[in-house]
């Protein structure tokens, strides 16, 4: 099978198309014939060296979710049939034309999505489905701050929150983003400069119940001064930096709450418990037509490296697809 092979650490002319064995299903494993993969900055990460894929999963081919038709399964599988088209998440290898996937961690793609649609939804909307209401236990009628609100995540929590009753406070470095995203159901569109004195004006004072943050450090200290009384900061990525100071009198003052999350290092009865809960709470919205996978461009697998480099620009609103068909 052809994959994206990640050849030595490095940027992104260090992928390469090549010939790979293609994997046999065992037990509960279902082989996937991949149509559609998103590009996600942990691929960026991966590629770089600084970001190994967890035990299972190939170490050399990114790719974090998929969209495709199930093509065999394994003895011990009852819930699929070749033909079926399906969706999920990945450790890794998915950026390859099979991959193998534990059946629980599939789910069919509705019938308005195509797979290029469905190849943008796995890792975002899952994880800020986990994030916002697993996590944070996000409310009908609260607040929620979401940082760059223009990258998939960013875009699939927006939606959700729209979709849950809550009002979303959203950042970005880019006035149009800001713009693309009040489309989507974002309340408030603020700089990602002195963002808490823009809540607590906009808040009368009040603050946000919940900060999604994928910044790190640099936040913090804002963050906690946008939090209200009793709220819930979800750490998602650290891409500014992984320490900061913490001021421990703000954070009792407020009660606040703070937890750093990821899903790929999870264990796989937390993510079965994920993707059930994704299942039950996600995909009613997207089969209707409530929330909706944002792609900003599709590439075929011969241009990943096109793809990497426009990831790692981060000037996409939404998801970037390669396509394997």
């Amino acid at each position: 099978m052809r994959a994206a092979v990640i050849t030595r650490p490095g940027g992104p002319e260090v992928l390469e198309i090549q010939e790979v064995e293609t994997p046999e299903p065992r037990g509960e494993q279902v082989r996937v014939r991949v149509r559609a993969s998103g590009i996600n900055r942990a691929d960026l990460l991966q590629r770089a060296g600084g970001y190994p894929a967890p035990a299972g999963s190939p170490s050399n081919i990114p790719g974090l979710e998929f969209a495709g038709q199930v093509d065999a399964v394994g003895p011990l599988v009852s819930k699929w049939k070749p033909g079926q088209r399906v969706m999920g998440l990945a450790g890794g290898g998915a950026q390859a034309e099979y991959i193998l996937a534990h059946e629980g961690l599939l789910v069919e793609i509705p019938g308005n999505l195509d797979f290029i649609q469905a190849g943008g939804v796995p890792e975002v909307f899952m994880t800020a489905h986990d994030a916002l209401f697993t996590q944070a236990g996000l409310q009908m009628g609260e607040r929620v701050l979401i940082h760059a609100a223009g990258s998939g995540v960013g875009t699939a929590a927006i939606q959700l929150a729209h979709a849950a009753g809550a009002t979303s406070f959203g950042t970005s470095r880019t006035p149009a983003k800001l713009e693309a995203a009040r489309a989507l159901g974002l309340d408030v569109g603020l700089s990602d400069q002195d963002f808490a004195t823009s809540v607590q004006r906009q808040t009368h004072g009040e603050g946000v119940h919940v900060v999604l943050d994928f910044i790190g450090a640099p936040y913090l200290e804002q963050n906690l001064q946008a939090l209200a009384l009793w709220g819930r900061l979800v750490f998602l990525a650290t891409m500014g930096g992984t320490r900061g100071d913490v001021n421990l009198g703000m954070l009792m003052q407020k009660r606040i709450s703070m937890r750093g999350v990821t899903l790929r290092t999870r264990t796989l009865e937390e993510k079965l418990a994920v993707t059930r809960r994704f299942a039950s709470g996600v995909l009613p919205l997207l089969a209707n037509g409530r929330v909706k996978p944002v792609i900003e461009q599709v590439y075929p697998l011969e241009q990943i490296v096109e793809a990497h480099r426009a990831m790692g620009e981060n000037k996409n609103f939404g998801k970037l697809i390669v396509t394997l068909d």
